[in-house]
């Protein structure tokens, strides 16, 4: 009586342990570096919290009697008050309308600019959000850049 062989020969598991190898090496630069992914959905956030954080601001800022649209003034937005220039907050304010921390953004008050703090020097001019203080004529602008994070 002859036994009956089961499993796997040798050469079979030589054969899917090598295209698993080529898929991988497929897949690999597609997974590698979600850090860049990652920064960059950190600072559209941080953008989408300064537009709406200005917004409320604004909007609290015409409720006031008489409103606090001048060249400067303050609102209070939950106890805490947001400095002001022409109803819109200013770059010191802005930080704190939209609760943005200091452990996980660098803010350039001279640039007006704020990046997150993990982003690579050599990325930071394309990774970041420049803020432009309200004028008599204009509000407040939020200009996201996350082109290169």
């Amino acid at each position: 009586m002859k036994k009956q062989q089961s499993g796997f020969t040798m050469i079979e598991l030589i054969m899917v342990i090598v295209i698993l190898g080529i898929l991988a090496a497929f897949a690999l630069p597609r997974f590698a570096d979600f850090g860049g992914d990652a920064r960059a959905a950190a600072i559209a956030g941080a953008a989408g919290a300064m537009k709406s954080a200005s917004a409320i601001a604004h909007s609290a800022a015409l409720m006031e009697n008489p409103p606090a649209v001048g060249a400067t003034g303050s609102v209070d937005l939950e106890n805490v008050p947001v400095g002001l220039i022409y109803g819109y907050p200013s770059f010191a304010g802005i930080q704190i309308a939209a609760q943005l921390s200091d452990d996980d953004f660098d803010f350039d008050a001279t640039a007006k600019t704020v990046t997150a703090k993990n982003v690579p020097t050599d990325k930071k001019s394309t990774c970041q959000i420049t803020y432009t203080d309200a004028t008599s004529t204009s509000p407040a602008i939020v200009k996201l850049d996350n082109s290169s994070c």
